[in-house]
């Protein structure tokens, strides 16, 4: 390595009010420290966005601590060992890491998860071998409880989360019905995923799309989005229902209450009416010990062309901010991914 190289990142240079705008982060470069025994310099190959860095943002409670001003904004990346006085990493081996947004981060090794020499696709680890497919995977497994016949409605039915949701859904035996933005979307979840169905939630029917839809009622709804989806799914759900309560996209950039009638007593009403199961989980904190389980389902599904994996891969570290911002607006097409190196 060069030592006139730097290390390029993004930091958080102000908290969002709303909508995160270009100027909430900030591209700066350091040194690159030296590493000492017992550690290793990774370089980030391939950098994860996700929905949730939204909250990171944020200094309201939440399950995580917040991004500290001028710190590196947190994610999930691939690397590659670039330097090694760690006996148990060689140069060149592919690691999954959660080092953020830069280029290059230091480790001792203790929160790697080792992908060997010559992984055929490291990007996986990001998407559906990673939290998103885990994350498909438990909540509907074990919150959703899919069975053979069940109606599975699922929001952001193209996102890494959603459809891979629906596909495992298939598998079980439901009938899946998506709900996405756009007809391209739509189409994609039908004609590749193999969902039965997928509603544009942007249609001005939608509401009456899926009741159509769904016209013996909703089993499991494994929620995505909140806000006028959840709005439409809920007099649908039929008693017994259950409901994975994985994200709310919707509110992430809300400053306030959604304006119109107050829905809480609907809600808790049709939960008794009705004894319907809607819990929230977070995925590496209550399922961790099950990664073995879900990782040996879903090599055998991907080895037997069972499940499809859409990627959506931007160049440049640079590219981070615009290509988040629009995540949150619903742009992104598949696992949004960012290439920040070639592999050494």
């Amino acid at each position: 390595m060069s030592a006139s190289m730097k290390n390029t990142r993004i930091v958080l240079a102000s908290r969002p009010v709303g909508a995160p705008v270009t100027d909430n982060f900030r591209l700066e470069s350091s040194d690159i420290p030296a590493v000492q025994k017992g550690e290793v310099l990774l370089r980030t190959i391939y950098l994860s966005l996700d929905p949730y860095m939204r909250g990171r943002m944020s200094d309201a409670k939440s399950y995580a601590d917040p991004v500290a001003l001028d710190d590196v904004m947190v994610g999930a990346t691939v690397c590659q060992v670039e330097e090694s006085q760690h006996a148990e990493f060689e140069k060149g081996e592919w690691v999954l890491a959660y080092t953020g947004w830069q280029g290059f981060a230091i480790s001792d090794g203790k929160d790697l998860l080792k992908l060997g020499k010559t992984p055929s696709h490291p990007s996986f680890a990001l998407g559906i071998m990673g939290m998103p497919g885990f994350t498909a995977y438990m909540g509907l497994l074990d919150i959703g409880q899919p069975k053979e016949g069940d109606t599975l409605v699922v929001a952001a039915a193209t996102g890494p989360v959603g459809a891979t949701v629906g596909q495992i859904g298939k598998l079980k035996g439901c009938n899946v019905v998506g709900i996405a933005g756009g007809e391209e979307k739509c189409r994609y979840a039908v004609e590749t995923l193999g969902f039965d169905v997928c509603i544009d939630h942007k249609a001005g029917d939608f509401a009456a799309q899926l009741a159509a839809a769904c016209d013996k009622g909703i089993d499991v709804y494994y929620e995505n989005v909140g806000g006028k989806v959840f709005d439409a799914v809920m007099p649908l759900l039929n008693t017994g229902a259950r409901i994975p309560v994985c994200g709310m996209i919707s509110q992430y950039n809300a400053t306030e209450l959604p304006a119109g009638p107050d829905r809480m007593g609907m809600l808790m009403a049709t939960l008794l009416i009705k004894r319907i199961k809607m819990q929230g989980f977070i995925i590496f904190d209550d399922y961790g010990h099950r990664y073995n389980e879900f990782a040996a389902d879903m090599s055998k599904w991907l080895a037997e062309g069972k499940i499809q994996h859409k990627e959506q891969v931007i160049d440049g570290l640079d590219q981070a901010p615009e290509a988040f911002m629009g995540l949150l607006e619903g742009k992104n097409f598949g696992k949004l991914v960012i290439k920040v190196a070639d592999a050494i």
